[in-house]
């Protein structure tokens, strides 16, 4: 369901996005709100939309959403490819359809990039050339680090956001720059489509970094004990290959590593608790530079926080 336009007198209708590290009780904090303000859930989460994912994503069960609609849960298979941008299409229609039932859409998750897309729109850029990222493949190949090297002298703001080590985006970015002959941090300032129609209040849950790190480890233990290798061995028997997508994510490598024998278990929920913490800080990091983000001081299951999050819904839907 598409979008629609917005007028010049048209009320602009409310949206409600709760995010910040995994760990921190967004999907608490969501649950309580949608009860408070008959509001439905929007999944901000970009491992969340894949099938058969549900321990090591900490994927609310049907029988924890307390009768509350959850949108883009469950959408694709571990093989397909789900990009920001589909992402943003998609959490537009549901919005949309939401908010035209009368309820308050409360998107929720830790993905940045999603709700960046969702928000502020993305660039689409040109097509993927293949011959061209076969060359910068080869390059990449021959010389590790040299294609980010290129990307710091012909567009340092691009450069500056994107991790050396994330050669598919340092690929693209560079694809788009070659095919253009233009920064694509200038074609991104040009050609996104923001989301209109909508005044958006930006809840972010900030727990103690001691107390957030103290419980993604005791949640990394309990995925293990729970069935995590179970579960990973259960996808593979479905006919998805570990090369799929999700299986890239915390927890579910290390899940994989243990099942190959590369890795013992022990070992196994050290490194899933180590890349996981360090995941929480770039996350961290991420939604700090988000701009009118309210935050709040705490996990998403203390009541103090919930409280503090209906004041300012409260506010925010009567102003």
């Amino acid at each position: 369901m598409e979008d629609p336009p917005a007028t010049l007198d048209a009320p602009q209708r409310p949206l409600v996005a709760v995010v910040g590290p995994t760990g921190s009780g967004k999907s608490d904090l969501a649950l309580g709100l949608a009860e408070e303000f008959a509001g439905e859930i929007v999944n901000c989460d970009s491992l969340q939309v894949f099938r058969y994912f549900d321990i090591g994503t900490a994927k609310t069960p049907p029988a924890g959403r307390r009768g509350i609609p959850h949108h883009l849960i469950d959408i694709v298979d571990p093989d397909q490819l789900f990009t920001a941008g589909e992402y943003a299409r998609m959490a537009r229609g549901a919005i949309a359809d939401i908010s035209a039932r009368g309820r308050l859409p409360i998107v929720a998750g830790g993905t940045g990039f999603y709700l960046r897309a969702l928000l502020d729109g993305l660039f689409e850029g040109p097509s993927r050339d293949p011959d061209l990222r076969r060359r910068l493949a080869a390059r990449e190949t021959r010389r590790p680090g040299s294609l980010h090297r290129l990307l710091r002298r012909f567009d340092p703001p691009s450069a500056a956001r994107i991790h050396p080590r994330d050669v598919p985006k340092v690929t693209r970015a560079m694809e788009i720059i070659l095919l253009t002959r233009r920064p694509v941090s200038e074609l991104f300032r040009e050609g996104r489509d923001t989301l209109t129609g909508y005044r958006v209040l930006k809840l972010g849950l900030q727990p103690g970094r001691d107390a957030l790190y103290q419980r993604l480890d005791d949640r990394c233990r309990s995925m293990f004990s729970s069935g995590l290798v179970e579960e990973v061995r259960g996808i593979l028997a479905r006919g998805f290959a570990p090369s799929a997508k999700p299986f890239e994510s915390h927890g579910y490598k290390q899940a994989l590593q243990s099942i190959s024998g590369e890795l013992n278990l022990h070992n196994a929920v050290f490194y899933a608790q180590r890349n996981t913490r360090n995941y929480a800080k770039r996350q961290l990091t991420w939604f700090r530079r988000e701009a009118g983000l309210v935050w709040l001081d705490g996990f998403g299951d203390s009541a103090a926080v919930r409280e503090a999050a209906i004041v300012r819904i409260r506010s925010f839907l009567d102003s």
